[in-house]
């Protein structure tokens, strides 16, 4: 028998008939299989937790059947108390399955500290924005007899004097001494 005789031959329309039906019936019973096991159509709405402590909102996501995974302490948000949730992902009424993790990111402590730099003998123009520029305020300016005006004689906090690399809250108030362009007298 010949290739071209049994391609035209019943046997051969049967068998690929029957190839045709067992694997519609196969891909059939693939799919609902994966519908299945999957719970494809059930999903979980994720819960609004900005603001919420750490054990509240991991109680929120247990109820909800998701996951709770701390992702980070971001810089600190004096909006939120402090250990609370800042930031979450997926975003709050989201559709996710069940058993997802939900990433969070929780408020620290406090600012971060960060250490106060030298700024001994430059100008106050100088000064003021790199102390801005890290993050602290500058506050009351004090003057003193010294020849150069305007020029940083030394730096206090909370009446305090600041040594340079002395690290301190971000967001401190730091007082400026200045010198007011006087000669300093002779006593």
């Amino acid at each position: 028998m010949s290739i071209i005789s049994f391609l035209k031959s019943k046997m051969f329309f049967k068998q690929l008939a029957i190839a045709v039906v067992a694997s519609i019936v196969l891909v059939f019973l693939m799919l609902k299989w994966l519908d299945i096991t999957t719970n494809n159509g059930d999903f979980e709405t994720v819960p609004d937790l900005k603001g919420k402590s750490i054990e509240v909102a991991k109680m929120e996501l247990e109820q909800n059947n998701l996951e709770l995974k701390i992702q980070d302490s971001a810089n600190f948000n004096p909006n939120y108390p402090k250990y609370s949730v800042i930031d979450q992902d997926p975003k709050a009424n989201a559709q996710v399955k069940e058993n997802r993790k939900i990433y969070i990111t929780l408020n620290p402590s406090g600012y971060r500290k960060i250490a106060v730099p030298d700024l001994r003998q430059r100008s106050f123009r100088q000064a003021k924005p790199t102390l801005e520029a890290l993050g602290f305020k500058v506050g009351k300016t004090t003057y003193i007899d010294n020849i150069g005006k305007d020029m940083v004689l030394g730096l206090r906090y909370k009446g305090k004097v600041l040594e340079p690399d002395t690290k301190l809250p971000k967001t401190a108030v730091i007082d400026v001494v200045l010198g007011n362009g006087n000669r300093p007298s002779a006593n």
